[in-house]
């Protein structure tokens, strides 16, 4: 009976980061604490029990985000191809990002110091820039890379805005691949995935 609790309340509580994730995407950081307990299926003192707070939640929200963007790329350098895993972390990050919908910087902007997470991102990005002179040395990545040319795709993909996440995912896949072309020292040979309608209002 213990190991069964014990098993409940840890599917309460993924399932509760689960809908707390895509509904701070969807809504913002502004919706009811209830409102994420009702789509969750758990009652409010079940998701008291996890999170007493909603600092408390968004911020385990979004070290989860940090977790899945360092593994992206532990994954990329751990490739034995330097420039598939260059690639792949690319494309991997921004349909991240895509999906975040502005989550990260509203977070960051709402609770600035519920968390340090400025050590963890130095070692993210060290890691990028071993990968990219890996990829460099393989002969495949323009020479003139820098990780300021990444950061500025990041700053590009989250500005890309359509009617659904799966469509802002497409949409991001296809720019990743865009970009990606640019940036080989060789013209790519494979097309980029098909486009994607976007909405002309945001042109405007």
């Amino acid at each position: 009976m213990p190991h069964s609790l014990r098993s409940d309340a840890r599917d309460n509580r993924e399932r509760i980061l689960a809908v707390a994730r895509t509904t701070f995407a969807e809504q913002g950081l502004d919706v009811a604490m209830r409102e994420i307990a009702r789509r969750a299926e758990v009652g409010p003192a079940t998701l008291y029990r996890h999170f007493p707070t909603k600092e408390a939640l968004v911020t385990e929200v979004f070290t989860e985000q940090m977790a899945a963007c360092t593994a992206i790329v532990d994954e990329g350098l751990a490739d034995p191809d330097p420039w598939r895993g260059f690639c792949r972390m690319i494309e991997r990050v921004c349909e991240l990002h895509a999906r975040d919908r502005g989550f990260s910087a509203a977070f960051v902007s709402a609770f600035p110091h519920a968390i340090d997470f400025a050590a963890d991102r130095e070692r993210a990005l060290g890691k990028v820039a071993e990968l990219a002179r890996r990829a460099k040395a393989g002969g495949k990545l323009r020479p003139d890379f820098v990780l300021d040319d990444l950061i500025m795709v990041l700053m590009a993909n989250g500005g890309i805005r359509t009617t659904s996440p799966a469509a802002a995912a497409a949409a991001s896949r296809r720019f990743a691949a865009l970009l990606i072309q640019g940036m080989r020292t060789e013209p790519a040979i494979p097309p980029p995935p098909p486009a994607v309608r976007l909405p002309m209002a945001v042109v405007t």
